[in-house]
């Protein structure tokens, strides 16, 4: 079977792809351009590329075509496929035909932490002999790629996605997961360019928790007001899990977590202390990532929890989720994901949690369209409260009109009256310097965006190398 896809070098689209050249299929895909890392992993992986979009490239027509959400309603070769007849759908709608009919979908959901989360899930039941397949939407470390198959007819772990699946799909991307268990991390506000409102956004919470089956199981955060309201909906079993200390209305946390120490923390289930837990993890996040992490991976798939509380320890993260990407001139240089505000902060307090001497520099760029814009630019501030000096980078959309625009300026002086350091540079070349002229041996700097922030990672290592 021939599968084509269109706008193969997204991370979503080049993970399908190397998981259907591992399903057997013969993969093609087209895209404008194939930077690094997608664009060399899918010739590594034997999928046939082709630049832009042309209805050539379906000549002769594939057996189905996949539709990816980068493409608009007027792209030429979605539209010839549509109009020709050629069987096709979106990624979520792919995945769901092609993998998950016949498996225990298991979905991590949520505004923060699904990657993290994803990947923590699948290397639990990896590494406890359960052989899952998995699709997230980064690459974890104990795995080197972002999907694997698994075995037939075994969990299949997925990152739940609540952005649209395609233009002619205006649904969240998880409604195509056939949910069997779902782990559901927090609500908050984002993707304000397909929920105008926090309704909306909620509502979409509303419509994957309605799709868990009656014997299925939703593991829930119980910190999260919104994440109890939704679960409220659930027609299945409901588990909650939280950390000691967090406010947790009237339900009381099946499993909890108990700070013992930087890199440790005591578990309890049902009750009972089912041991003490080392992970590699900073912040306390990640400890809440961890803790419903193991609740999916045991009611979801039925994982020993001895055997799940074992395999943390030898979870190593994933990449761009507090990444370290090196140390140059004795500065600790670190990559983040983080864009929403709520991620800024719990990653510059896993840092200096991590780092507890030397300055904490913040490098953020504002890219995603809700950080671009002014819905939530009363939090930023406080967002950086752990840094000892933040960069604000020129916001990364440039189509943003000016008066939804980021007001970076206006950040920096919420900040610097509060007593923090910030500092707003008209371009990249100005939060370099920045960056080059504040850091220095023993201090750490996180480059934080959902972009490729200009391509600046490798540039702080150099620069600060050549201090040296």
């Amino acid at each position: 079977m021939h599968v084509h896809l269109i706008g193969v070098a997204g991370t979503g689209m080049g993970a399908l792809a190397g998981l259907l050249v591992k399903a057997g299929y013969r993969v093609t895909g087209s895209d404008t351009a194939f930077y690094p890392p997608i664009g060399p992993s899918l010739e590594r992986w034997g999928v046939e590329t082709m630049k832009g979009w042309s209805p050539n490239h379906l000549v002769p027509a594939p057996d189905f075509v996949v539709v990816g959400n980068v493409c608009r309603k007027d792209n030429p070769e979605a539209r010839f496929a549509i109009d020709e007849g050629i069987p096709y759908d979106s990624m979520p709608g792919a995945i769901e035909r092609l993998f998950l009919s016949k498996r225990k979908s298991l979905v991590v959901a949520g505004t923060h932490g699904k990657t993290t989360s994803t990947s923590l899930v699948a290397w639990l039941l990896s590494d406890g002999g359960l052989d899952p397949g998995f699709l997230v939407g980064g690459i974890p470390a104990n795995f080197g790629e972002s999907f694997a198959l698994g075995h037939d007819g075994g969990p299949f772990v997925i990152e739940g996605d609540e952005y649209d699946s395609a233009f002619f799909e205006k649904t969240p991307k998880f409604f195509r997961y056939r949910p069997h268990a779902v782990m559901l991390t927090s609500i908050e506000h984002d993707h304000v360019d397909i929920y105008p409102d926090e309704a909306a956004y909620v509502d979409a919470f509303r419509g994957l928790v309605a799709r868990i089956p009656e014997d299925g199981h939703l593991v829930a955060y119980a910190g999260d007001p919104k994440v109890r309201e939704v679960a409220k909906g659930a027609r299945c079993a409901v588990t909650f899990y939280a950390a000691e200390g967090d406010d947790t209305g009237e339900e009381t946390p099946a499993f909890l977590a108990a700070k013992a120490g930087p890199s440790a923390f005591d578990l309890f289930g049902m009750g009972s202390h089912l041991g003490r837990v080392h992970t590699p993890l900073s912040g306390m996040h990640n400890l809440r990532n961890a803790v419903g992490a193991v609740a999916l991976a045991s009611l979801g798939a039925g994982l020993e929890l001895p055997r799940a509380i074992a395999s943390l320890a030898r979870f190593r993260g994933v990449k761009r989720r507090q990444e370290l990407l090196g140390v140059a001139g004795g500065v600790y240089v670190y990559e983040d994901f983080a864009h929403h505000p709520t991620a800024v902060r719990e990653t510059l307090r896993g840092l200096r949690e991590r780092h507890p001497h030397g300055k904490l520099v913040a490098a953020f760029e504002p890219r995603s369209a809700t950080a671009s814009r002014k819905t939530h630019e009363a939090e930023y501030p406080a967002a950086f409260e752990c840094a000892d000096l933040a960069i604000l980078a020129p916001v990364g959309r440039k189509e943003i009109p000016d008066a939804e625009r980021l007001d970076r300026d206006g950040i920096v002086a919420a900040i610097r009256a509060h007593g923090g350091a910030a500092e707003a540079p008209p371009d990249l070349e100005g939060v370099l310097e920045a960056i080059v002229a504040r850091a220095e041996r023993g201090d750490v700097v996180v480059l934080m965006s959902n972009g490729d922030f200009g391509g600046i990672y490798d540039r702080v290592l150099a620069a600060l190398a050549l201090r040296d």
